[in-house]
C-alpha cells in the first residue's frame, strides 16, 4: 500500500465506499448474516484498479479472497 501512487477521485470515493461497506459488514458478521452485494463492489473496485493502479489490485483482490474465505 505504501508504493501505490496517489489515487484519483473515483478511486477515493471507491475506497472510501468500501471501507464504510466493510465496517458495516463487520458489526453485522456477529449475526451471521452475509451481503453480496459488498462481494460484487468489491470486484467493481478490483476492476477499476486493474487498470488504474495494477499493483494495487492484487492488495484488494486478496482482500475480496480473504472476506470470501471467511464468510462474509
Amino acid at each position: 500500500l505504501d508504493s501505490t501512487e496517489a489515487v484519483d477521485d473515483k478511486g477515493r470515493e471507491l475506497l472510501r465506499a468500501l471501507n464504510e461497506d466493510i465496517k458495516e459488514l463487520l458489526e453485522r458478521s456477529e449475526d451471521g448474516q452475509s451481503d453480496d452485494s459488498l462481494l460484487e463492489r468489491m470486484r467493481e473496485t478490483v476492476a477499476y484498479f486493474e487498470n488504474t493502479h495494477p499493483a494495487f489490485t492484487s492488495v484488494l483482490s486478496n482482500l475480496l479472497t480473504t472476506l470470501n474465505n471467511a464468510g462474509i
